[in-house]
């Protein structure tokens, strides 16, 4: 018999408080129907929703369909970074005549290494072949120690600990990391080369009437591990749209080093306002070079080509203009975005990588200018493509933040990130533990570069840059058939210049790792 409340059962409570539930959801709550209908499995249905790509990852999806990163991808990024067993047994379980599936062509015989080469002594050593700014003749020249580098990714788009995982990653592998547009923090500074990304807010460099020399010249100054700058006119997520840091993301210390107010939505403008047409942009890159010493390039996903004609013509008639150009693919990467610009606005990696560099190969500046790709390029057989096309440099955004950890949630946006990888959430960050995830970043991009070179010595080459169009087919569809490259997108890459690897690692700008 029940005489206190301390003598009622535990179902009882349990049965009260469903009951209560019931009692809301028909009686007092108007704003969701399925669960006025069916309260309780409402609940229900709406908590599945919420890990919907959770669940989809590792129960319904196959090893090969699930997008943006399929769990095939997924598993030799994490393997790698682990140090884990990233092979494949029982063959493979790819469609080849899936419409622009890529065949690599080996040679019979290739490429064997001699016995003094330095890629016996490190099998994931591989320089970009170009040296940044040489061809304008900077005064500050970068040639980056690794052909796979860290993309624009923005302390407070990733969380603190996250970004100090990559610097220390990079720095203990050789590679440069690219701040993003929220310009340069203190876990960038752990010692690797940085790119620092200046977009059309120019947080960081910024006074209160817009872009400020001084400042820019003052950062990279004090800090001489800034190795070059990129301005950003677009990104592959949302071409033209501009972005959103959302005010709860916005910490006091992300206020102070973007030089924005606390408690406001950090935003980036679709368009600049140091600048409004190319010639203008040309004049803009060549005075921060000159003011900084620094090599200086742009970033931007591809459209309309009528401007990258008119940049093209104009760097050919005056010798000015941009250092290198990295073309991000639609594809997407960590900026959330509108669904239509999403998945509609610019072209996916492969149309706009080969247009654009087309475009400059008729004005004869495809080999004086350093070419970087990005778009899910971070796999081997993807990044050997993209040289094959005329790519000098890949940079990897969402590749890298698996490396440390992250599951593809999408809650990027959130600020609800359950690995702690994208969110100022402390106690969600709290997980990240920089020593353990530097180190599994640094495993991921070593074993991408040594896999690269390993195909590339099965072509017959001894570095990436000599892959031509030649060298990959692509399947036309179930019709049997394969084509080249070349024929697909219609040209032959130029040649680049390129002696050894061991001349690539005896260059006095050579950057981040030491010469073998």
């Amino acid at each position: 018999m029940i005489q206190t409340i301390s003598d009622i059962p535990w179902w009882a409570w349990i049965l009260a408080a469903l009951l209560l539930i019931v009692i809301r959801d028909i009686f007092f709550q108007k704003s969701h129907t399925i669960q006025h209908n069916f309260p309780l499995v409402g609940h229900l249905r709406y908590m599945l929703e919420k890990i919907g790509p959770e669940i989809r990852q590792y129960i319904v999806a196959n090893n090969r369909e699930e997008l943006p990163f399929n769990r095939q991808e997924r598993s030799w990024v994490y393997a790698s970074s682990k140090r884990e067993n990233n092979l494949q047994g029982f063959g493979t379980d790819q469609d080849f005549s899936a419409p622009g599936y890529v065949f690599i062509k080996h040679a019979m015989l290739g490429y064997r290494l001699p016995d003094n080469h330095p890629n016996k002594k490190d099998p994931s050593a591989v320089p970009c072949a170009k040296t940044i700014g040489e061809y304008h003749k900077r005064k500050k020249p970068f040639k980056p120690y690794s052909i796979v580098n860290i993309s624009g990714m923005s302390y407070g788009s990733l969380s603190a600990k996250a970004v100090e995982s990559l610097n220390k990653g990079a720095l203990k592998f050789g590679c440069y990391h690219n701040t993003g547009e929220g310009s340069l923090s203190p876990y960038h500074k752990y010692g690797a080369d940085v790119i620092v990304n200046i977009g059309t807010a120019y947080f960081g460099v910024r006074d209160d009437k817009g872009f400020s020399m001084d400042a820019l010249v003052k950062m990279t100054t004090e800090n001489p591990f800034v190795k070059g700058l990129e301005l950003k006119l677009s990104q592959g997520a949302k071409p033209g749209k501009g972005g959103v840091l959302p005010a709860a993301k916005v910490t006091r210390e992300i206020s102070e080093i973007r030089k924005i107010p606390m408690g406001q939505d950090a935003i980036s403008p679709a368009f600049h306002s140091a600048f409004s047409n190319i010639p203008e942009m040309v004049n803009f890159i060549e005075a921060m070079a000159h003011n900084t010493g620094l090599p200086v390039g742009i970033k931007s996903a591809v459209g309309q080509l009528d401007m990258w004609e008119e940049l093209a013509a104009l760097m050919a008639k005056t010798g000015k203009g941009p250092d290198f150009i990295t073309i991000d693919g639609g594809e997407g990467g960590t900026g959330a975005a509108p669904h239509a610009f999403a998945d509609h606005v610019s072209m996916p990696f492969n149309f706009a990588f080969t247009k654009v560099y087309h475009i400059f190969q008729r004005y004869d500046l495809a080999d004086k200018i350093v070419f970087i790709a990005s778009g899910k390029l971070g796999f081997p057989e993807k990044a050997l493509m993209a040289f094959a096309m005329g790519a000098d440099v890949i940079n990897v955004a969402r590749e890298a933040m698996l490396s440390i950890g992250c599951i593809q949630a999408q809650k990027c946006h959130t600020n609800t990130c359950p690995t702690g990888v994208a969110t100022s959430n402390q106690w969600l960050q709290a997980g990240i533990d920089p020593t353990i995830k530097s180190e599994r970043f640094y495993n991921y991009v070593k074993t991408l570069n040594k896999e690269i070179l390993e195909i590339t010595h099965a072509c017959g080459y001894e570095h990436p840059c000599q892959l031509s169009m030649d060298d990959v087919e692509m399947s036309m569809g179930d019709n049997n058939r394969t084509q080249p490259m070349s024929k697909t997108f219609g040209y032959h890459k130029t040649n680049v210049p390129f002696v050894n690897v061991e001349t690539l690692l005896a260059s006095p700008y050579l950057g981040g790792g030491k010469a073998l």
